[in-house]
């Protein structure tokens, strides 16, 4: 993407009604407003809050909108030029019930309060196989407990990857915190048992695995916050 397209993009993001784009600062501050309130505020109704780590063009977070029109859906990324595709397609579309963050996944505890996300979708995150890497990787124990700050009672997570190396080291991460696996499947597409929210939403890369031939694998997890 050029960096005029990328510049026009941003300018479009600033006017979108369903992209929040807090600083950095005013996190660290803790003076966002959404924080606790994202349905009085934004979403303006009761319904479940569902948001997808690291989302990009936000293609996952738009179907799963499609699919649930009585649940909101935020999608999460840094790359506002990414998301930028989801936000206009949502504004097309006429989608209320979806939301775009610009922020690091690694802040979320301040942007979320506690109890106040029911799902996390973490959607062919990168698996930093590189062991200096993994302090990035989005199922490690630093981000586990990022989850059970702000996710409810039995709140799940959902883990869909192309990497059978992320899946295998988030088992062992569940299984050394004794956290409650839901469901595990290395390939969703050859025993065909996963949710239907898995099976029938595909991402333009998944698409892309699939021509490859790659597994496609997925795994939810809950744990009870204290």
């Amino acid at each position: 993407m050029g960096s005029k397209n990328k510049l026009k993009r941003f300018i479009q993001n600033e006017s979108f009604s369903n992209v929040i784009q807090p600083k950095r600062q005013e996190l660290l501050s803790k003076n966002f407003n959404y924080k606790g309130n994202w349905n009085s505020l934004h979403f303006k109704n009761n319904n479940p809050i569902i948001i997808e780590l690291g989302c990009g063009r936000g293609e996952y977070t738009v179907n799963l909108a499609k699919l649930n029109p009585d649940k909101n859906y935020i999608g999460i990324d840094i790359k506002g030029a990414r998301f930028w595709r989801g936000a206009k397609t949502s504004i097309d579309e006429k989608l209320d019930n979806v939301a775009f963050l610009r922020t690091q996944i690694e802040l979320i505890n301040l942007v979320f309060g506690k109890d106040e996300v029911d799902e996390i979708w973490l959607t062919f995150p990168d698996p930093q196989i590189k062991y200096q890497r993994t302090k990035h990787r989005l199922t490690n124990p630093f981000f586990i407990n990022l989850y059970k700050k702000i996710l409810k009672n039995k709140g799940i997570v959902h883990l869909k990857t192309d990497s059978e190396f992320l899946h295998g080291y988030t088992l062992g991460i569940l299984k050394s915190f004794n956290i409650n696996l839901i469901f595990s499947n290395h390939d969703i597409y050859k025993n065909n048992n996963a949710p239907d929210e898995v099976i029938n939403i595909k991402t333009h890369y998944e698409k892309l695995f699939l021509e490859s031939n790659k597994n496609i694998s997925y795994l939810s997890f809950t744990f009870h916050n204290e």
